[in-house]
């Protein structure tokens, strides 16, 4: 079985969204998590859709490019929203300095009160980090020395410094169909450094579709190219892979059952 371990779901319809679950099971995709963007409606979409499928598990947040759009959300807002069984982290959260949709201090101020909720709940932070890495490491540190929380840098496409200080901090590091793009031979060395009880992979569908099928718009089902890519640079076989990445899934997200 593999693991998807970052989606949205909420971008797939009606019965679109049942065909797009039904095909990540047929493809051996067991498991995939919904990523919250914003909270009110938003982490209730995410949870009814959650509810919906058995294999469903979804993350409750605010995504960086979300962070301006009004006040930044309390400690116990945060915790409020991720109370429900199917809710296994909390996130995405983070900082985006290449669109700056949110201005930086609204991000990095949800960026922590994110790591807060993460620290006081023991729920993993799923991060999103683009063209921020030395404010997400030093955001990191800071907030490291101030009590441990689980976490994940999802989609990663950061420097490699960014990857060990994550690593050294605790964290998982996920890996998209990013890392089959001709061009991701940076990405490519990051994962092959990556320790291996501390990777994923996901789809962070319906974006960055994978080799064979890039162009095309993504679905959990393709999870299965990235680990293989991965199972590559790796030097395994994708079974390993897959029980190795489905292992340190559980290990992180431990409120996920199946």
């Amino acid at each position: 079985m593999i693991v998807d371990s970052h989606c949205h779901l909420d971008h797939f319809q009606g019965a679109e969204q049942a065909d797009v679950v039904a095909r990540a099971r047929a493809a051996g995709v067991g498991i995939m998590v919904t990523i919250g963007t914003r909270i009110g409606p938003g982490a209730a979409t995410v949870r009814e859709i959650a509810d919906r499928y058995d294999n469903v598990f979804a993350t409750v947040g605010i995504h960086p490019h979300n962070a301006g759009e009004g006040e930044v959300p309390s400690v116990e807002t945060l915790l409020a929203e991720a109370d429900h069984p199917k809710v296994v982290g909390l996130g995405e959260s983070g900082l985006d300095y290449f669109y700056d949709k949110a201005p930086r201090p609204a991000q990095q101020e949800g960026f922590r009160r994110h790591i807060a909720a993460a620290r006081q709940s023991g729920l993993p932070l799923v991060i999103h980090a683009r063209d921020a890495d030395a404010d997400i490491a030093a955001v990191l540190e800071d907030e490291d020395a101030r009590g441990k929380f689980p976490f994940l840098l999802h989609c990663f496409s950061s420097g490699a410094e960014l990857a060990r200080a994550a690593v050294r901090l605790g964290g998982y590091v996920s890996f998209s169909g990013m890392l089959t793009f001709p061009k991701s031979d940076a990405i490519r060395a990051v994962a092959a450094e990556v320790p291996a009880d501390r990777l994923l992979v996901e789809t962070d569908s319906p974006y960055l579709a994978p080799v064979p099928l890039r162009g095309k718009r993504c679905e959990p089902a393709y999870t299965v190219h990235t680990a293989a890519r991965l199972a590559e640079v790796r030097g395994l076989g994708l079974a390993a892979l897959a029980e190795l990445t489905t292992g340190n899934f559980h290990r992180l997200f431990s409120r996920a059952k199946g």
